[in-house]
């Protein structure tokens, strides 16, 4: 009985406790801005390896590790260090023999290939052309790629920022402004993200063709993108 009483007391309670009315959405102007800085990348990865073929397994398998270490080898003799070689991929395939149709039979297995590709982090990005030449030379036969790097993105993006907190201020002015209504203090400033790493500029020829290719590095648009609600009053 006593229980009763409780949860009767408890029901009575509750219905007396005037519930808690949401406040008020405060009037606003919501825009976005955007800011961009332009900088020279200070790193490259640049992809590159060997590919080997051989009647067998072994053979392939053989071949293509005493190259890559001759690639390796010429590459720490360029001066770079060993933390900035990183294997990227390594593979061995049967090779099959292409059938003939109406009646292909079945595969027949011509021999192997291997392959052994390292990523190579060109801290110095004037020596990328250097290193591309190193690989070619060294006896490597794959070049697939060039990434070029700004490692200090978000502290650069700073000036970015302050750009587009005053283009976004630029923006509710002018709402403002055609709406009637006087601007006032900022209520939230979030950041939509910064631009996306660059892609990866991709050398899909005999590798040979960049041994003495040009590479140009260029610089990197960062690009930064918040969006701002800001208070307004009435004139």
């Amino acid at each position: 009985m006593k229980n009763y009483l409780t949860l009767a007391a408890l029901g009575i309670a509750l219905i007396a406790t005037p519930a808690f009315a949401q406040a008020p959405t405060p009037p606003m102007i919501t825009v976005s801005g955007e800011g961009t800085v332009s900088v020279p990348p200070d790193l490259a990865l640049v992809d590159g390896g060997v590919t080997s073929d051989a009647k067998t397994a072994r053979e392939a398998s053989d071949a293509n590790n005493a190259a890559m270490a001759k690639v390796l080898a010429a590459l720490k003799g360029a001066g770079i260090a060993e933390k900035d070689l990183q294997t990227s991929r390594l593979s061995l395939f049967p090779q099959y023999a292409q059938q003939q149709r109406p009646n292909p039979g079945p595969n027949v297995v011509t021999g192997y290939r291997a392959s052994n590709r390292v990523t190579i982090r060109v801290r110095d990005v004037t020596k990328v052309a250097g290193t591309i030449d190193t690989l070619v030379t060294a006896g490597a036969n794959e070049v697939g790629g060039i990434n070029f790097i700004v490692t200090k993105a978000s502290e650069l993006l700073d000036e970015a920022r302050t750009q587009a907190v005053a283009d976004a201020r630029r923006k509710a002015e002018l709402y403002a402004k055609a709406a009637g209504v006087t601007l006032g203090a900022p209520i939230s400033i979030s950041e939509d993200g910064a631009n996306p790493p660059p892609a990866p500029m991709m050398l899909r020829k005999a590798a040979a063709d960049f041994a003495s290719a040009p590479v140009a590095q260029g610089e990197e648009v960062l690009r930064v993108n918040v969006s701002v609600s800001w208070d307004i009053k009435p004139k």
